[in-house]
Order: structure tokens, then C-alpha cells, then sequence
């Protein structure tokens, strides 16, 4: 769980006080930001060293630093002093100060803790007294910008081919090629991504397929950019002899418990990609990357029961030669679904029906053509068992 734009955060400070005690003030404040931070590597100096060779300055090289802010509240919890008195003094005792504000209603960026940078969201209470120093003590928001994966542009299939050659200047041993798919582009923590792959080894060697998940953090400070890259969670598949061919007919890679992409602040950017890659002895290994992006809100429509449905078929490699639509189809309207009276007043009626004990003369699928007029079913996009979600949760401060 986690706040959104536009939510209300709620919660109270709790103050214990074992004798009376004079207060100027206690304040909240709330705030949110982006931060990066890295130091650069001590750069060579061109012709600083013995007969112009490059010379390494010791020490570190200059240093880099970029913030944004996202949130900045500030509120004042305690009531005025009496008149014609400068302090308030609270009673011995327990003491509980609520408080309430809301989060803007402009998008704002997940919460995030990276290699060289974090975006953190926090509420502090601030207790001033007028002979001590201040007291303060803060408690973290978790903050999410959910990304829906449903949306259009994320359900689109992704597909990638690769051929290498493997040898060396004209001792060649033939090419390995590599092509793989995957259904759509946007998948949540906990899903098991199917991968469609082929793999054809005309090569002499004994290839190793494998497939990867990887999580790379870009930060941008100062005019520069700083990259770190990990393996987040992979799988291997079987050893692929010469002349030999493997096919993964839905290969599953299980997604762990990662951040959701981060795609919309302007100094950090997680995002991540699917490698499918062949491991090749004494070559550099082939890989192709399809671009994934890890949401929030699991996708809810057609795409488990086509899984479903491919997962007891073999696959069809001839895709591979296709070129899959940028935006998918839209559906029919079904305003335009003919009824059967209009279709038996034009169309002469249905031919004898097939007995299903003879052999098929052609494929099973060439047969639903005549089930085109009949309405889909109805369906509907509320779930009609609900996740109670809470939206307001308390926040305790003990000082």
C-alpha cells in the first residue's frame, strides 16, 4: 500500500511529558523529493606525464548533485500562548496533537532508493522549546504513481531476431540465429512473463540459451549521466547441440518483488527490459532485449485466456516473418452485429451439419467462420469483488 496524488494523509503526534513544560512551538512538515549524488572518478591529464603520456590526478574527480521537490507542507500544531505570555506550558501527562493535509493533485513520482539516489517522502514533527534545542522525529510516506497496464500501449507484443556468425576472420562455423516474442509490453510484481523463443544453432558449438530480467537506474546531474545495471531474475534453458533447434513454447520468467517502472521524473529513471540471450564458447554471446515496463494495476482482460489457449497448441513460429500493428485493432461495435432473421433473409440456410466422427479435411479453426454473427458474450470491467483498500493511514509520532 501507499499514497497517491490528490490523498489525504492523516495521523497524530503524541507527546508524553513527565512534568509541566514550557513550549515555543510545534510544527509538522511534510516533504518530498528527488535526490542524486555521485563523485566522478579522478579523470587523466593528456600530456601532463614522462614523454606526453597521460597523467592520473590523484584524489577524487569533481562532484555531482541534482534534487527535486515534489512535496513542501508546513503546519503549526500548537495552539497560542495566553495572552501577554511569550511560551505555553503543557501539563504533565499525554498530550495527542492530530493533524491532516492533503498530497498535490499533480502526478507525483514513486518512491524510490537506488545506487546514487533516492526519491523519499517524509512527515517530521518539530517540538521547540526556548532553553533546549529542538526535538524532531519523522516517519517515511510511501509514496506510488500507479501505471496501469492495461493501457493500450503496454498490451502490444513485442518480438526481436538476431542471427550472429560465430568463427573467426574466414574459419567460420556457421551462424546461430535467435528469435523471440513476448505478448505484451507492461506486466506487475508476482506475474510470470511466457516467452516465445527459437533457437537454431548451425554452428559447431554447444550453445546454452538463457533469459534475463534487467533493471537499469539512470541519474542525471549537472549535464551527466550515471547508469547502474542489474540482473533482477533469469532462466536457463537446455543445452542446444550443432545443427540442432530449440523452441520455448511459453517458457515462463517470474517477475520479483522490484520497483514499478519510473518513467516520469527528470533526474532518475528506472526502467526495464526482457534479454534473451545464447551463450556461445568462445564467442561473444548473442542477445536481443525487449523493452518491459513493470506497473501497478495487473492487467484485466483477454491475455490469461489467450495464454491459456497457446499453451496447449505449439507455436507457430511464422510469426517471426510478420510485422505486428504499432496500436491494436479496435473490436467491432456491436451495434453492427447482424441478428439471424436479417442474416436468414439474405443468406441461404446453413449447409448439413459435419459429423464430427470423420476426419477433418482442414484445420479445426477453418470452421468458426460460421459463428462470425453470433454476439460475444457480455462481459464487464467492475470487479465484482472488490479489494477494500484503506485510504487514509495514521501516522504516530512518539517524542
Amino acid at each position: 500500500g501507499g499514497y497517491c496524488s490528490g490523498d489525504t494523509v492523516s495521523g497524530q503526534v503524541l507527546l508524553e511529558l513527565a512534568s509541566p513544560l514550557p513550549l515555543r512551538g510545534l510544527r509538522l512538515e511534510a516533504a518530498g523529493r528527488a535526490r542524486v549524488a555521485w563523485t566522478e572518478s579522478s579523470g587523466a591529464v593528456p600530456g601532463a606525464g614522462t614523454w606526453g603520456m597521460a597523467l592520473r590526478a590523484p584524489g577524487p574527480g569533481p562532484r555531482r548533485e541534482a534534487e527535486v521537490r515534489y512535496l513542501d507542507i508546513r503546519q503549526n500544531l500548537l495552539r497560542d500562548p495566553p495572552e501577554g505570555e511569550e511560551n505555553l506550558i503543557l501539563l504533565d501527562g499525554r498530550h495527542e496533537f492530530p493533524f491532516s493535509f492533503q498530497l498535490p493533485q499533480e502526478p507525483l513520482v514513486t518512491s524510490f532508493t537506488g545506487k546514487y539516489g533516492s526519491i523519499q517522502y517524509y512527515v517530521k514533527a518539530i517540538l521547540e522549546r526556548p532553553a533546549a534545542p529542538d526535538q524532531s522525529v519523522q516517519t517515511e510516506l510511501q509514496v506510488i504513481s500507479h501505471i496501469d497496464v492495461s493501457s493500450p500501449a503496454l498490451l502490444t507484443p513485442v518480438l526481436r531476431s538476431q542471427e550472429k556468425m560465430v568463427g573467426c576472420w574466414f574459419f567460420t562455423s556457421g551462424p546461430v540465429s535467435l528469435s523471440a516474442k513476448i505478448e505484451r509490453k507492461g506486466y506487475c510484481n508476482g506475474e510470470a512473463i511466457p516467452i516465445y523463443a527459437e533457437i537454431e544453432n548451425c554452428s559447431s558449438r554447444l550453445i546454452v540459451p538463457k533469459a534475463a530480467i534487467f533493471q537499469t537506474q539512470t541519474y542525471l546531474a549537472s549535464g551527466k549521466t550515471k547508469t547502474f545495471r542489474q540482473m533482477v531474475a533469469n532462466v536457463r534453458g537446455n543445452h542446444i547441440a550443432s545443427g540442432s533447434t530449440d523452441t520455448w513454447n511459453g517458457k515462463t520468467l517470474k517477475i520479483p518483488p522490484v520497483s514499478p517502472s519510473i518513467l516520469d521524473c527528470c533526474i532518475i529513471r528506472v526502467e526495464y527490459s526482457l534479454a534473451v540471450y545464447v551463450h556461445i564458447p568462445g564467442a561473444k554471446k548473442l542477445m536481443i532485449e525487449m523493452p518491459l515496463v513493470i506497473g501497478t494495476i495487473p492487467c484485466i482482460g483477454f491475455s490469461s485466456r489467450n495464454s491459456s489457449i497457446t499453451s496447449q497448441f505449439s507455436m507457430d513460429m511464422s510469426w517471426l516473418a510478420l510485422t505486428m500493428p504499432e496500436h491494436p485493432e479496435a473490436p467491432p461495435n456491436y451495434a453492427d452485429v447482424v441478428s439471424e432473421e436479417e442474416f436468414s433473409r439474405h443468406i441461404p440456410a446453413y449447409p448439413p451439419p459435419i459429423d464430427c466422427e470423420e476426419p477433418l479435411c482442414c484445420p479445426v479453426f477453418a470452421y468458426i467462420q460460421e459463428f462470425r454473427f453470433q454476439p460475444p458474450p457480455l462481459y464487464s470491467e467492475i470487479d465484482p469483488h472488490p479489494t477494500d483498500v484503506e485510504e487514509i493511514q495514521p501516522v504516530s509520532f512518539m517524542l
